[in-house]
């Protein structure tokens, strides 16, 4: 007695029939279910390759046995489950050459579904933490039916799409012209339940769908120094399906640029701009609007001439250790000096500023043989990047051979689909 008949049920014969009725079974058929033939069915072309498919399988003596022992199972497991299917069938599928198959059945649910929400924090959310309540959508089980799709005491029919497997098998072209791919999917009409109700059985509403879409309100609890897409999972808050536990919901944190400070770990890095009177006789003012609103003050060492892009670090000024909230990082001030501009040159006595700054750079020694003046204009060096690049400049560097070059990072997928409201 064979574990399945679903084969030969393809081709309209039984397990004990020969091969020549086999073969003129399929011919049969193949010619019935032709696409050519049918092009008002759009199942035909479905229906022509799995009988396709089972005809291969069955035309085989060593395959036919396996099938006829073990089933689908034995063939994509290796004849009842212990061996290599690659080891028994690498010669038969090398003849063959048209088809491969995979007839793992589609996996049933264990858990409902996961969800993903991005969610934009600034940084004074994580230096601060923040408690956030929001509005969602899930999947719920059905109160009106308590899951099980049906009204009243109504009863559901096995599915005759999949004859209650709660599969089907379909074909699929693969990288190769002239080879085919069979597998199982789960069935479009029971999705994957092996059963059916009628339309006038069906709960008013969920429509036997046996879950419904509920509204509800999630809170999150963004902890202080949480590091950038680090994740919120709220267990069990996900969609729900009768007789499995329910999803989870995970809050993916994405930190928006902040105008006035970078993170890189738990140290912040900020720039803060001073006059050239501060750079050379100091400073004693607030420098920095922190995170949590509060002015840092600070007093540079007397007798301390500050350069240009000079850097002083902060201590414990930083970002709040995650879990570690009462230690911090630290904070690096990059100090940038501002110029006087040309009005307030033209206020002073020249003569006067110039006996107190320090003396100008003398000619250089020895002198060239050759000197020539040049005119003094302003430029913008940005623009000479931006032209260099938008132009040839940047192409300029490869040679023809070079054209196709491109980055192997280039294919990198995105983020998973979110519900937030």
């Amino acid at each position: 007695m064979p574990v399945e008949t679903e084969l030969y049920e393809l081709l309209g014969v039984s397990p004990d029939s020969s091969p020549d009725d086999i073969k003129k079974a399929y011919k049969k058929k193949a010619k019935e279910h032709h696409p050519d033939k049918n092009i008002n069915d759009p199942d035909a072309g479905q229906k022509f390759q799995e009988m396709a498919a089972a005809y291969e399988i069955l035309n085989d003596p060593d395959a036919r046995e396996v099938y006829d022992r073990h089933g689908m199972d034995g063939l994509s497991k290796g004849a009842g489950g212990g061996g290599d299917p690659n080891d028994m069938f690498a010669q038969f599928f090398a003849q063959s050459g048209m088809f491969g198959f995979d007839f793992g059945a589609p996996p049933r649910r264990s858990k409902g579904e996961n969800t993903t929400v991005p969610y934009e924090v600034t940084l004074e959310d994580l230096y601060n933490g923040k408690t956030v309540k929001m509005n969602m959508e899930k999947e719920a089980v059905c109160s009106h039916c308590h899951g099980s799709g049906a009204r009243g005491n109504a009863k559901p029919k096995q599915c005759s799409t999949c004859d209650g497997k709660g599969w089907t098998t379909v074909t699929q072209a693969t990288g190769s012209r002239d080879r085919m791919h069979v597998a199982r999917q789960q069935c479009r009409d029971c999705k994957g339940a092996g059963e059916r109700l009628k339309e006038k059985e069906r709960c008013k509403k969920c429509k036997g769908q046996k879950v419904v879409t509920e509204k509800n309100r999630q809170e999150i609890h963004i902890e202080r120094g949480s590091p950038d897409r680090h994740r919120i999972v709220l267990r069990g808050a996900g969609d729900e399906y009768p007789g499995i536990p329910p999803g989870d919901v995970t809050f993916l944190l994405k930190t928006q640029k902040h105008e006035s400070f970078e993170r890189i770990g738990d140290d912040l890095i900020t720039h803060v701009t001073i006059t050239l009177s501060e750079a050379l006789l100091g400073f004693d003012r607030i420098l920095v609007s922190h995170l949590d609103g509060r002015g840092i003050k600070v007093s540079s060492p007397p007798g301390k001439v500050i350069k240009p892009q000079e850097t002083i670090i902060l201590r414990g000024e930083g970002m709040p250790i995650y879990k570690r909230p009462d230690d911090k990082g630290d904070m690096h001030v990059i100090l940038t000096l501002e110029m006087p501009d040309d009005q307030w040159l033209k206020t002073i006595d020249l003569k006067a500023l110039a006996s107190l700054l320090p003396p100008k750079k003398k000619e250089l020694e020895p002198l060239p043989a050759i000197v020539d003046e040049v005119p003094y204009e302003e430029s913008d060096i940005g623009d000479l990047r931006s032209s260099f690049l938008d132009h040839e400049g940047f192409e300029g560097q490869f040679d023809e051979h070079d054209s196709d070059w491109s980055d192997e990072d280039d294919d990198e997928d995105g983020e998973p689909e979110c519900r937030p409201q």
